[in-house]
């Protein structure tokens, strides 16, 4: 039992770190070439990241919520059918 418990943790966890990857990632890159920018045209604005990296991290999400929500539904699945085979 213990073990079920475990791996179940260790699954969720995992799917956490991949299903956060894409849009962390893209946020690192796109506010790590507007600072870049900023330093080069020494543009020191402060709201200049925000729109930038909400733009892309909303066009990440939309462009990889399909495969997210596919995920998250057969670790759900992959739950409740354990669930329902562990009571018997």
């Amino acid at each position: 039992m213990e073990q079920y418990f475990l791996k179940v943790t260790n699954e969720a966890l995992i799917l956490i770190l991949v299903l956060s990857a894409p849009p962390l990632l893209i946020s690192l890159v796109v506010g790590l070439a507007i600072s870049l920018f900023q330093a080069t045209t020494q543009i020191q604005e402060q709201t200049l990241t925000f729109v930038p990296k909400i733009t892309a991290v909303f066009l990440t999400l939309a462009l990889t919520g399909y495969w997210m929500m596919a995920q998250m539904v057969r670790f759900t699945q992959s739950l409740f059918m354990n669930f329902i085979l562990f009571t018997r």
